[in-house]
C-alpha cells in the first residue's frame, strides 16, 4: 500500500481493509514506517520506531484479557506517548534527560489492552520533560513542530502524538492528559481529542493515580469513531483501582451514530482568571454557536463558577503538580543514581522540583480540598446544563521558544501558573474529573490554522460527548483538511529538513 493510499483512511477504515483480507497488517506497518521517513524529520514527533516482528511478548502476570480476536482496529500502526504507559522491552525516558536509556520490565496494564485491541505498536512519541509543560520542546530530543506551521508548537504534552497523527504517520495514538495535555494538541493540529472520566482507564498497576487524579489517558485521532474505538478497548477497572466510573450502557462506537437530541449548551467565551480570547477564536466560537443552533441545539451564554478564586485554584494545581513530580524525580533520581540539577533538569522542572519539596502535608490536603470543591461546583453547572462549550485554548497556537522565554526565573508556582494562564479553559475538569473533548469543528479564517473547540460534560456523560462530536463531524467535517507537512504528499524521496 502506498502512503499516499494509506492516508486516505481512518484506524478503523485500516482494520477493515486488514478483516476484508485487501491489505496486510505488514503493508499498512511499512506504510507508516515511510510515513515517518518522509515528514518526521521535519517535524520531529517520533522519537523511536523499532522492530516489530521481535516485539516482546505481553506480560505474563495473571491480568484481565477484555478483548481477543479480530477487534474494529486490528493490524493498525500505532504509537505510544513516552510517558505514561510501559512497554516491555522498551525505552520509556520521559522525555527527560533523567530517566535517558530507562527500558521497561513489563507492559502496564493499558500497554495489555493496546495489545489486545490488535494495534501494531510501533514506536513513541515525543513529550516534554516529565510531561510537565503545554508544548513538546525537551532538551533530550528537541522541539516537536506543528505540521500546519513549523515554527509553531503543537501544544503539549502530547505535542508528539498529535503531530504525528496531524501529519498522517498514523490515524490515532496515546496520549495522556492531565491539564489539558491531549485536547490542547488536538486544538494546535486539528485533530479529535477526548479526555476520558476520572477513573475510566485504569493507571495501574504500578499507580493508583497520577498528579492526585487529574491525569488520565486518552488518544487524539482524525475521525471521532476512532477515538470512540480505542476507549472501547481502553476503558475498564483494574484490580485495586481507586476510582470507579460507571460503565457505559452501549460501546461507544454506537454513540457516534446516534442522534444526540437537543442539548442545553452553555458557552463561556471568556475564561476563568482574566486571560481573554483573542479575536480569531472569539470569531470561531461565535460560528460554533450558529452551527449548534443550527443543528436544533439550546444555546445561551453562561456564568460558571469554580467554587474557588482563580489565585487560590492555581495554588492548589501548583502544590499539587510539584509534590508528584517532586516524588517522581527524586525516585528516578534514586534508580538510575543521578543528580537531581541542571545536568538532569530543565529550569522549570528543577523550580518545580525545589516548590513542591517545601509543600507541606497539611498544604498538600489543603489542595485537595481545593480540588473537592471545584468538582463540586462544576457538577452544580451539569445538573442544569448538558454541556459546556468554551474554546480549548484562547489563542492560536504560539511560536516554539514562547513558553521558555523567562521560565529560568519562574518558581514552581510561577511555571504553573503561566501554564494555566495560557490554557485556563483546560484545567478545571481535571479537577473536577470530568469528561471534555476538543474538536476542531473550524479553522482561522486568515491564516488557515485550526482552532478547537471544547465540549465539557458531566461525570462519566463520554457518551454525550460522543453523540454531539459524530454530529458535529457531519456537519462540518474536518478529515479532509490536510497540514503543510502531509506524509500524503510523499511520492518517494524522503527529504531530510532544512
Amino acid at each position: 500500500m502506498r502512503v499516499s493510499e494509506y492516508v486516505r483512511f481512518d484506524a478503523v477504515g485500516l482494520a477493515e481493509l486488514v478483516a476484508g483480507g485487501e491489505v496486510s497488517p505488514a503493508e499498512l506497518e511499512a506504510a507508516a514506517r515511510e510515513a515517518v521517513q518522509a515528514v518526521d524529520p521535519r517535524i520531529n514527533a517520533v522519537v523511536e520506531t523499532w522492530p516489530t516482528a521481535d516485539e516482546p511478548g505481553p506480560d505474563a502476570r495473571p491480568g484481565p484479557r477484555l478483548h481477543s480476536g479480530s477487534t474494529p482496529l486490528t493490524g493498525v500502526p500505532f504509537l505510544i506517548k513516552d510517558i505514561g504507559v510501559a512497554m516491555a522491552g522498551r525505552r520509556s525516558e520521559l522525555g527527560s534527560r533523567l530517566a535517558a536509556g530507562h527500558v521497561a520490565g513489563a507492559d502496564s496494564a493499558l500497554m495489555r489492552r493496546f495489545r489486545d485491541a490488535g494495534l501494531v505498536t510501533f514506536g513513541r512519541t515525543a513529550t516534554p520533560e516529565l510531561a510537565y509543560s503545554i508544548t513538546t520542546e525537551p532538551v533530550l530530543y528537541g522541539a516537536t513542530r506543528n505540521p500546519w506551521s513549523p515554527e509553531l508548537s503543537a501544544g503539549g504534552s502530547s505535542g508528539g502524538s498529535a503531530a504525528a497523527v496531524a501529519a498522517g504517520v498514523v490515524p490515532i495514538a496515546h496520549a495522556t492528559d492531565a491539564a489539558g495535555s491531549l485536547r490542547i494538541p488536538a486544538a494546535c493540529t486539528g485533530l479529535f481529542g477526548l479526555k476520558p472520566t476520572r477513573g475510566r482507564v485504569s493507571m495501574g498497576p504500578d499507580a493508583d493515580e497520577t498528579f492526585s487524579g487529574l491525569a488520565v489517558h486518552g488518544s487524539v485521532s482524525r475521525t471521532v469513531r476512532d477515538s470512540a474505538a480505542l476507549l472501547d478497548r481502553m476503558r475498564g477497572p483494574e484490580p485495586g483501582d481507586p476510582y470507579f466510573a460507571q460503565e457505559p450502557s452501549r460501546p461507544y462506537a454506537e454513540e457516534v451514530t446516534r442522534h444526540p437530541g437537543s442539548l442545553r449548551i452553555g458557552v463561556l467565551p471568556q475564561a476563568w482568571g482574566g486571560r481573554r480570547t483573542t479575536a480569531p477564536v472569539a470569531d470561531a466560537l461565535a460560528r460554533t454557536v450558529r452551527l449548534l443552533e443550527a443543528l436544533g441545539h439550546r444555546v445561551e451564554e453562561v456564568t460558571v463558577g469554580l467554587g474557588v478564586d482563580w489565585e487560590e485554584f492555581v495554588l492548589a494545581n501548583a502544590r499539587l503538580f510539584t509534590v508528584h513530580l517532586t516524588a517522581s524525580v527524586d525516585a528516578l533520581a534514586a534508580a538510575f543514581g543521578r543528580p537531581v540539577d541542571s545536568s538532569t533538569l530543565e529550569p522549570a522542572t528543577l523550580a518545580g522540583h525545589h516548590y513542591g519539596q517545601r509543600v507541606s502535608g497539611p498544604q498538600f490536603v489543603t489542595a485537595l480540598t481545593v480540588r473537592n470543591r471545584v468538582a463540586r461546583s462544576l457538577a452544580r453547572y451539569f445538573d442544569t446544563h448538558d454541556i459546556l462549550l468554551t474554546p480549548t485554548l484562547p489563542e492560536l497556537p504560539m511560536p516554539l521558544g514562547t513558553y521558555a522565554e523567562g521560565a529560568a526565573a519562574l518558581d514552581g508556582l510561577g511555571w504553573i501558573d503561566r501554564l494555566n494562564d495560557r490554557s485556563p479553559f483546560t484545567m478545571p475538569f481535571n479537577v473536577a474529573g470530568t469528561p471534555a473533548m476538543s474538536v476542531p469543528v473550524t479553522a482561522d479564517t486568515e491564516t488557515g490554522l485550526p482552532i478547537g473547540m471544547q465540549f465539557a460534560a458531566g461525570y462519566g456523560l463520554e457518551s454525550r460527548l460522543f453523540r454531539l462530536a459524530g454530529q458535529l463531524e457531519q456537519a462540518s467535517p474536518w478529515s479532509g483538511r490536510t497540514p503543510v507537512v502531509w506524509a500524503g504528499d510523499h511520492t518517494g524521496t524522503v527529504t531530510p529538513t532544512e
